[in-house]
């Protein structure tokens, strides 16, 4: 279905029986398949990622013991973490990713070109995994437990969340840009220009953002890898399935509104 027809969906309601209309359905879509690609991102850490954080909780466990230190009492026990308490981490996280692309998908319906369903939802996948995972991932990328200080948490939370930020900035700016340079240069030299743009801004601002390495030198460099390897697979399964269930779901959802829209119209035609 072309999303420029879907201002006529809905048109014998007023304006805001249309959002509330729309808005509400693609937000229950939204949530509902980011709780779907929560279910495959789980069963991904499950399989590649659960081994890894075995094994960097050993490597400080025997670093402990080699220091003389008692090891810290337990609040949660692993099993816990590595199922329920991992199950409902990533749902919620999906379900909160899911909500906001939904929005994100109703303000751009019908401002993006002639772009279907399908198609603006990978693009907005797209969009939000190198905005919110790639560019904070290359600065500060994610670490297996034993790696980093305790006193420092702080500190690193922020700077990632700042990069997050600026990112998000970046983008917006960029997209800015692309569309004041659309009317005079065209959509593939605009797009040129608006991508350029936002990898000069990152790059800029990642080399002046302070650089954080805690890895202790004895940690295997092997596991270091594997774990970032696994966390970064898990966003891209998160990513892809959201864009992708969502643009389906979306697509449903625009089509039945206008398919009951299009019935009083044949009825009064015949």
């Amino acid at each position: 279905m072309n999303l420029s027809t879907t201002a006529g969906i809905c048109s014998a309601f007023p304006a805001t029986d249309k959002e509330r209309l729309m808005v509400g359905k693609l937000l229950v879509r939204g949530m509902l398949a980011g709780i779907a690609a929560g279910l495959l991102t789980f069963s991904f850490a499950k399989i590649a990622g659960e081994p890894q954080v075995d094994q960097a909780i050993s490597f400080e466990q025997k670093a402990d013991e080699a220091k003389g230190e008692a090891p810290e009492p337990e609040l949660v026990s692993r099993h816990t973490q590595a199922g329920i308490g991992l199950l409902t981490g990533v749902l919620a996280y999906g379900a909160a990713i899911g909500g906001l692309f939904a929005l994100s998908f109703a303000a751009m319906i019908g401002r993006v070109g002639k772009l279907g369903a399908k198609p603006l939802s990978a693009l907005i996948a797209l969009g939000g995994f190198v905005v919110l995972v790639v560019v904070p991932g290359i600065k500060y990328p994610a670490n297996p437990p034993s790696v980093g200080d305790p006193e420092t948490i702080g500190f690193r939370t922020g700077l990632y969340f700042l990069m997050i930020a600026i990112s998000l900035a970046a983008m917006v700016f960029s997209l800015g840009v692309r569309r004041a340079a659309l009317s005079r240069l065209g959509a593939g030299n605009a797009s040129i220009i608006g991508g350029a743009l936002f990898v000069v801004v990152i790059a800029a601002v990642q080399i002046a953002m302070p650089a954080i390495n805690e890895v202790p030198s004895a940690f295997p460099a092997v596991l270091l890898w594997k774990f970032r390897l696994a966390a970064f697979g898990m966003q891209v399964i998160m990513w892809t399935a959201l864009g992708l269930l969502f643009g389906a779901l979306a697509e449903r959802s625009l089509y039945s509104v206008s398919s009951r829209q299009a019935m009083p119209r044949a009825y009064s035609n015949g």
